[in-house]
């Protein structure tokens, strides 16, 4: 991935070089300065949500919740580890909230566990989850439309949760039949 994003980076520049040599520069520092800027806007943001979920786990309520949804979850998943519907739960609720990255470790503890159990059921499914990622919350997106000045930054938030609605959907309804198909 890096090595076609140089390619393609090299190209734009060439390009940028030969139609406008005098415009090069300054469009490269304002480019650099507007993601810093932004890469600041998503820190704070993620900062934010972060500390919610370290909040919600030291005061017991992340365990509270998993355990109110741990029935659905043992459904879903096919699995009785507690450990792994944990890590799932906190990973998918992340998603829910729009936060990518964050589940990211959670995630991977949630499957190491799945697999180790010989629950390759399980894993497919969490991995088609966290790929669809069914957002409520999309945070990160209204973040971004925050910092780049939106009138109205959570107009997105029907035509997100409709959209990933549909692909979670998809993703699972294709999920469904490899399984049936015995090609996973």
């Amino acid at each position: 991935m890096n090595a076609i994003f140089a390619v393609v980076f090299t190209a734009a520049a060439a390009v940028f070089l030969i139609k406008d040599p005098n415009g090069f520069l300054p469009a490269m520092l304002s480019g650099g300065e507007r993601a810093a800027l932004l890469s600041l806007d998503l820190l704070a943001v993620y900062c934010v949500w972060l500390g919610f979920f370290r909040v919600l786990e030291r005061s017991g309520l992340s365990q509270k919740i998993t355990r109110l949804f741990a029935p659905l979850a043992k459904k879903i998943f096919r699995t009785d580890d507690a450990e792994a519907i944990g890590c799932a739960a906190g990973n998918l609720s992340a998603n829910l909230l729009g936060l990518p990255g964050a589940p990211t470790p959670l995630g991977i503890k949630a499957t190491r566990a799945f697999l180790s159990a010989g629950n390759d059921r399980a894993a497919d499914l969490l991995f088609v989850l966290n790929a669809t990622s069914l957002q409520l919350l999309p945070t990160t997106v209204i973040a971004l439309r925050v910092a780049e000045g939106s009138l109205s930054p959570a107009d997105i938030l029907l035509p997100t949760l409709l959209a990933t609605l549909v692909s979670t959907l998809a993703g699972v309804l294709l999920l469904k039949i490899a399984h049936l198909r015995g090609t996973r």
